[in-house]
Order: C-alpha cells, then structure tokens, then sequence
C-alpha cells in the first residue's frame, strides 16, 4: 500500500529527504520553517510538485482538539501542529495509509496514543505515553486544561504542566 508522508516543520529542518511522491504539509508550517536552508528546501520541494499543502477544515480540528484533550496535549501543540494531526485523521478516513514525520514529541505522544504511524528523522521518537495536567505548585489542586490563569485560585501559587505517565 502507498504511504502519504506528512512533514512537521522538523522534516524540513532536520533534511528528511522528499524522494516520495506522496508528501503532504499544511500552510501554516511555514511560520514554524525559520532558518535559510529549511525554507529553500520547503519551497523548492512546492515549487517543484514534490510537497502539496493541504488544508484542513474544521471537522478534522474539532476530531483533534476531542482526541487530544483527555491526554493533555492540547496544552502543548502549537495550530500547525494540531492541523498536522487533523491532516492525518482526514487522510486517514480518506483511505490512505499515513505516516507522519516529525521530531516533536508532543506531536508523536499524541500520534502514539491515536494509533497514528510516525517517525522521526533525527530522534528515535518516544518510548512511552504521557498525559499533562494543570496543577498548583503550592495546595496541588488540579485544573481543567482551559483553566485560563496562571495562578492558583485557592492559594495563588503558580500553575504550572505536570507529565503523566500512562501504561498501556
């Protein structure tokens, strides 16, 4: 079967090679591409019919935003990051069989834990799941992921992300 290559911003910065036909990114990586040399191979690979971008619509987002909010992650993914996920779950129900590349670990954690195949280019990629929460530095209190302070409303010490192992 065909593999369908998405490629995180790392897949440009860490030189995964676009020798497949079937590579696939969305726009807004591009705010993630900063250096030179990643961007002349991000271009150069559009400009040549080697990279589509593909945009996402919301009901992919939305089935993303479901998935990822019970581990946490939605409080670490950036929106290219998220449409990433979305444009695997869209070419998925498309048929296709997927691959992401990415060196993220938020981005693989939460790929790991939908069932999604991925890979990185320079790191071996994560060994484990793990879930984050919200939690108070000072009475431990946990708090929803859209808690929107950054302090604790019962002791007013700072909040910040705990990791979370889980087993599987």
């Amino acid at each position: 079967m065909e593999i369908y290559y998405i490629l995180d911003a790392s897949a440009f910065i860490n030189g995964f090679d676009l020798t497949a036909k079937n590579n696939y990114t969305v726009p807004e990586i591009t705010v993630e591409i900063k250096d030179f040399e990643s961007r002349l191979a991000y271009d150069s690979a559009v400009d040549e019919g080697r990279l589509k971008v593909q945009d996402v619509t919301q009901k992919y987002l939305d089935k993303t935003d479901e998935s990822i909010s019970e581990s946490g992650d939605v409080l670490r993914l950036s929106l290219p990051d998220k449409k990433l996920i979305a444009l695997a779950l869209m070419l998925i129900d498309e048929g296709k069989s997927v691959k992401v590349i990415s060196d993220d670990y938020t981005i693989q954690n939460t790929l790991k834990i939908m069932g999604i195949d991925y890979s990185g280019i320079i790191t071996e990629g994560i060994k484990e799941i793990y879930n984050w929460k919200k939690v108070c530095q000072g009475c431990k209190k946990e708090f929803d992921e859209d808690y929107p302070f950054d302090d604790c409303d019962v002791c007013g010490s700072r909040i910040f992300k705990k990791r979370i192992r889980v087993r599987k």
